[in-house]
This record gives structure tokens, C-alpha cells and sequence, in this order.
């Protein structure tokens, strides 16, 4: 008796919207995302499920508003932000306008035993 339905193959369409540890593999609903802000145009990193309004930390523009689960972006440019990307890498074009260089971390250590 043949399955209706191909349970090893999901569409893409029915696996974004199940619940977290209903998809065949399991992973996140929940994302970072960075969001442009339409009077100074700059980057705030936002939570996908923020759960108080997010503001623009130079003009303090209302960039988000909590739902019930995603937060609604208030029409603000919005990309998704990997890990990559949080650690000083490239975010695409918007990396000319919000390039934040690491700081160089050295070691305060001077020789002695224990943690420096």
C-alpha cells in the first residue's frame, strides 16, 4: 500500500511551518536578522522573535513590534544575519555602511603561573 504522502521528502513549503522538533531534521524557527533603518540607514541586529519593540539606536525609530511570535518589521529593509557574519565578517552590500573592524585582542599574560 503505497504512501499519499513522502515522508522523507518534505516540501520546503510544509517544513516551514512546523514546529521545531516536528521538522525531519530538527532545527531553529528563530533567526538574528539585520534590520536598516529608512531615516539614517543604520544596522540594528534583531532577534526574529524579539518580544519588545526594538528601536534604532540613532534616531530611535521603531524598527519592530512583538506578535505572538515573529516580530513585525515596520517596513525596514531586513537580511538575515549567519554566524559568519557576527564574527566581523562580511554582511553583503550593507558592509560598507555598518563595517565595524574587531578589535585586536592580545593576551595580558606576563609570564607567571595561573590564568593572566
Amino acid at each position: 500500500l503505497p504512501l499519499a504522502k513522502d515522508l522523507l521528502h518534505p516540501s520546503p513549503e510544509e517544513e516551514k511551518w512546523k514546529y521545531k522538533k516536528q521538522h525531519l531534521a530538527q532545527s531553529l524557527n528563530s533567526y538574528f536578522m539585520g534590520v536598516k533603518c529608512p531615516g539614517c540607514y543604520k544596522i540594528t541586529t534583531v532577534f526574529s522573535h524579539a518580544q519588545t519593540a526594538v528601536l534604532c539606536v540613532g534616531c530611535s525609530t521603531v524598527l519592530c513590534q512583538p506578535t505572538g511570535g515573529k516580530a513585525k518589521d515596520l517596513g525596514c529593509e531586513r537580511r538575515r544575519v549567519t554566524t559568519h557574519q557576527h564574527a566581523g565578517g562580511r554582511a553583503g552590500h550593507w558592509a560598507e555602511e555598518s563595517a565595524v573592524q574587531p578589535q585586536q585582542l592580545q593576551p595580558k599574560w606576563d609570564g607567571s603561573p595561573g590564568p593572566p
